[in-house]
């Protein structure tokens, strides 16, 4: 690949310039759906450096060939890093975000005593992934979900929206929380938490559509 850049055309680039091609490639999707507030640290923090580097290269490389791979090859490293603090590409080998590590889950009522102790003791990780648990047990027991091991938490939703089209608005952000706490490492917080808890509410007062 650098071969490529050294025989096009002189290009000129300058630290102003740079830090704007490295915000517009960050903000693409792909880098958005990371977490938007760890790419706005990671910006915050190597835009200065990358500017810096790039003066004191343009200094040296009047064509400016030197500071354009460069500032590829940073922009490589800060889309590796911002993933794997991610969890994106640690949990790119798991074949399935199952909701349940187990073939015998609990009842909904046992999980959710069990997320109130996690909570009480400031453990919102383990909260989080217990009154999930609850909720989609919950679901399953009220006979809008079947019984059927091994779905994600994106699958509740969709397989609980189609059934209960009211729980899908309140399932959405638990899910996202479950998964990004339980399989991309964020942390569990009392507002990510209390998401759960509204999933989980709702799932125990929805109204159960009855086939004609």
């Amino acid at each position: 690949m650098i071969a490529v850049f050294l025989e096009e055309p002189p290009v000129d680039i300058g630290r102003d310039q740079a830090a704007a091609e490295a915000a517009q490639e960050l903000s693409k999707s792909a880098y958005r759906q990371s977490g938007g507030s760890l790419i706005e640290k990671a910006l915050n923090k190597v835009m200065q450096w990358i500017g810096d580097m790039l003066d004191s290269l343009s200094g040296s490389s009047p064509n400016g060939h030197a500071g354009l791979v460069m500032l590829i090859v940073l922009l490589a490293l800060i889309v590796v890093v911002v993933l794997w603090r991610a969890g994106v590409l640690r949990t790119s080998h798991r074949e399935k975000q199952t909701v349940f590590d187990t073939s015998r889950p609990r009842t909904a009522a046992e999980y959710r005593a069990q997320a109130e102790r996690e909570a009480a003791s400031g453990d919102y990780a383990h909260a989080i992934r217990s009154r999930f648990r609850a909720c989609v047990a919950e679901l399953t027991e009220r006979t809008i979900l079947d019984d059927r091991a091994g779905r994600t938490a994106y699958e509740v939703v969709a397989d609980a929206g189609r059934a209960t089209p009211a729980l899908r608005e309140p399932l959405q952000p638990a899910a996202l929380a479950f998964t990004e706490v339980v399989y991309g490492n964020r942390p569990g917080t009392p507002e990510r938490y209390a998401a759960v808890v509204a999933a989980d509410d709702a799932a125990r007062t929805a109204r159960v559509m009855v086939s004609a």
